[in-house]
């Protein structure tokens, strides 16, 4: 597993040398075989015997974050989906975009995406699941804003990058309290020990964060107002992140942490009051929109929302109707996106009231439309597969138990938005392709898109007949492991089409059909609702407010400390240290002073020190450059010279190699600087740098007494001594110590240097660029 997830990270290295040959040969051509490859390997698993798998590889053992991963049958269903929906969407963008895009940059983004989603999927390990999370958001971003010169395209990034991340931070805090809960990062163990976490006083606060972080990525009422803006970017990244993947993060996100919550009271309020509400939300608001994408976004909005109501109903019969949808909505969302960028890229226009009679000049994508609008309407015809994932969720709300007021209204709110979800899918279909033509107006002539273009929405569209045609050709061997995941009583049942004219949902299917029809029809005279629902009134106003308030309150609140003064940084940097070390070491009694067991004062000690300290009083009254690096000189020499007393050779030796490197490179910056003069200071100033200047000096000499006074754990000398040649294979335990011990400290260490250097090699550059212009 952990190949499949780093294999599209290690391909996406030589994408940029293969876009070098974009002009012979698309690029996308080599990145199609990497999710094709992922999908068949994965694909072999799909049967009635098939059983969980785990696969850890360590990472950081000592802290429980280990790269854990398992496949059952949930994972299994999203792995199909992003591999396969990737590999066509991959075929897609090589006919939709021109060789002259940033193609390298496009695919490393997309393979960055790939690998990030397989990763959510397939871990095991919450912190592992939130480091793929996070990549999941930047890497959506890079392809949200693709098109980086549009103005909307980095409007719309932004916005989906700070709501998502701020939910992300959000279940990641409810992921700390799981783990100090269950004592345990795997998310196996934790659905094992259900019972204390249902128990736990933080169970409402973990149940919240984890559900903030679903609900952003999942575009769920309110947070939903990022996806529409996020269709600036390039069709098949539109097909791709919000029909089959990363919308779908949260969805998985909810599926996977059922078995804990499901029977928790909240749970099921919280998740389906906000699933439903923010289905009929989405659908009310998709008829309203003239662009085909902003139709198809609040679409998804809708679809996603139905399937987070089912989750929320946590019976046998909803986690098989979500789960079932979850692959239906992927593949008729799927081929609608593509259809939308062949009308587009055919039409020179995504306005719906520019179009319309298309299905004369473009019969085939006409006809791709037709089977997927009338599948995401769920038009009760056998040949459909949304009708049956419909139809099971008409029959998992209607089942629903319960006298609360919750309970009886949702059937009643899925029937309102599913005939919403008729009529914008009406709309879209007829409103495209029916009716009369208006070719002279458009900025294309249209006609029927390349084959290589109509291949991925063809072999969709095929799963939306094939499903809707054998529905139980998934049912057992692939869809009931991911279901018996998210609730572990289901059970196999056979897909019929016909229940009989008493069937419930199928009475549900047909006042759907009757009411949706009458609405489509008289579209125009009722449409004016939406001047008072929600009229003035809108989440992506007050977004845009807050945004600005926050911007407008940082600047100015900035600007009144960052004044250019490098002194003003100085004093404030040393005052905040001050101020909050001497407060937490007050609070937690950390002052403490004690002289017992310390060596013998000679008169060679006491000299050195006094010699320090003349030292670093002269720097103060010095006014030459040069004296005055002499003078620092003799405080780092005299400090060498306490080391080499107190018998520590190796430091002593560090110290007057450093302190001789120091003083001769400051002899040669100070001296093509100017002259050190007497600035005259305030009475004000020159108290308030003598308070920050001597207390912070008291409080670090009282904190460098308090660490040799206290013994608050046990001294790590003894096992550095113990494991130096055991671990890091050096007889120099200092050496261990500075490249093994602290390995990671030395190479950051050395990571600053190297960014110096380089910062330093820029200016040497722009100096001589200068000089020859």
């Amino acid at each position: 597993m952990i190949y499949a997830i780093f294999a599209p990270l290690i391909f996406a290295l030589f994408v940029p040398l293969l876009s070098r040959i974009k002009d012979k040969i698309h690029t996308g051509i080599f990145v199609f075989f990497i999710p094709l490859i992922i999908f068949i390997c994965f694909a072999s698993h799909i049967g009635r015997n098939f059983q969980p798998i785990r696969e850890t590889v360590n990472w950081i053992p000592s802290m429980g974050i280990n790269f854990d991963f398992y496949l059952d049958g949930l994972s299994l269903l999203f792995v199909l989906l992003i591999s396969g929906i990737g590999a066509l969407v991959v075929l897609y963008s090589v006919f939709y975009l021109n060789k002259s895009e940033k193609l390298g940059s496009f695919y490393v983004y997309l393979l960055m995406f790939m690998a990030a989603m397989l990763g959510v999927v397939l871990s095991d390990n919450v912190f592992v699941l939130y480091t793929f999370w996070e990549l999941t958001s930047i890497s959506s971003f890079l392809l949200i804003g693709y098109w980086n010169f549009k103005e909307r395209s980095r409007y719309g990034a932004q916005k989906s990058m700070l709501i998502t991340v701020f939910g992300g931070l959000s279940m990641l805090g409810g992921f700390i309290l799981l783990t100090l809960v269950t004592g345990t990062t795997s998310i196996q163990e934790m659905i094992a020990q259900v019972d204390s976490i249902l128990n736990s006083d933080y169970l409402l606060l973990i149940l919240l964060l984890i559900l903030l972080g679903a609900f952003t990525k999942s575009a769920q009422f309110p947070f939903h107002i990022w996806l529409p803006d996020a269709m600036e970017a390039p069709t098949p990244v539109s097909a791709y992140l919000h029909s089959a993947t990363m919308v779908k993060a949260g969805i998985f996100l909810v599926a996977r942490f059922s078995p804990i919550f499901a029977t928790y009271e909240w749970f099921f309020i919280i998740v389906s009051l906000v699933g439903i509400v923010t289905m009929s939300w989405g659908a009310y608001m998709a008829v309203r929109q003239t662009d085909l994408k902003a139709i198809l976004a609040f679409s998804t909005i809708s679809q996603l929302g139905m399937i987070m109501a089912m989750l929320g109903f946590g019976t046998e019969a909803a986690a098989f109707a979500a789960v079932f949808h979850i692959l239906n909505h992927a593949t008729f969302k799927g081929s609608l996106f593509m259809v939308t960028g062949i009308i587009d890229h055919e039409t020179g226009t995504r306005d719906i009231r520019k179009l319309g009679g298309l299905m004369t000049f473009m019969p085939m994508t006409a006809t791709l439309a037709l089977f997927g609008t009338f599948s995401m309407a769920g038009v009760p015809l056998p040949f459909l597969n949304g009708f049956y994932s419909k139809e099971l969720f008409f029959g998992a709300a209607a089942d629903l138990e319960g006298i609360d007021l919750l309970s009886q209204a949702i059937p009643y709110l899925a029937v309102l938005a599913s005939i919403f979800t008729f009529v914008y899918s009406m709309y879209y279909f007829f409103g495209v392709f029916t009716g009369s033509n208006h070719v002279d107006k458009l900025p294309k002539k249209p006609h029927e898109a390349p084959i290589g273009m109509l291949i991925s929405p063809i072999i969709l569209i095929l799963g939306v007949i094939l499903i809707g045609i054998f529905p139980d050709m998934v049912n057992a061997p692939f869809l009931l492991h991911a279901a018996e995941a998210v609730n572990s009583g289901a059970e196999f049942a056979s897909i019929h089409y016909w229940h009989g004219w008493d069937s419930t949902p199928f009475i549900m299917s047909l006042i759907v059909v009757a009411i949706g029809t009458l609405l489509f029809l008289t579209r125009k005279k009722w449409t004016l609702v939406y001047n008072v629902l929600p009229g003035k009134l809108s989440l992506n106003k007050a977004y845009d407010w807050l945004i600005d308030k926050v911007d407008s309150y940082s600047e100015a609140i900035t600007n009144t400390y960052m004044t250019g003064s490098l002194k003003t940084y100085m004093a404030l940097i040393l005052g905040a240290m001050f101020v909050v070390t001497t407060a937490i070491m007050i609070i937690t009694g950390g002052f403490t002073i004690s002289f017992a067991d310390t060596a013998d004062l000679s008169s060679l000690e006491i000299s050195v020190v006094i010699i320090i300290i003349i030292g670093a009083v002269a720097t103060l009254f010095t006014k030459n450059n040069l004296a005055a690096i002499l003078v620092v000189g003799i405080v780092g020499y005299g400090v060498s010279m306490l080391f080499a007393i107190y018998r520590a050779p190796d430091i002593a030796l560090t110290q007057l190699v450093i302190e001789t490197v120091s003083i001769a490179l400051f002899l040669l910056c100070f001296y093509h600087l100017p002259k050190m003069e007497k600035r005259a200071e305030s009475a004000r100033t020159i108290s308030l740098n003598l308070i920050i200047s001597v207390g912070f000096g008291a409080m670090m000499t009282l904190i460098g007494i308090s660490a040799h006074s206290t013994n608050w754990f046990d001294s790590i000398s003894d096992y550095f001594l113990e494991t130096s040649y055991k671990l890091g294979g050096g007889d120099n335990v200092v050496n261990v110590i500075l490249v093994d011990m602290r390995g990671l400290d030395t190479l950051f260490e050395i990571t600053v240097l190297g960014i110096a250097a380089l910062a330093v090699f820029g200016l040497i550059k722009m100096t001589k660029n200068k000089e020859a212009k």
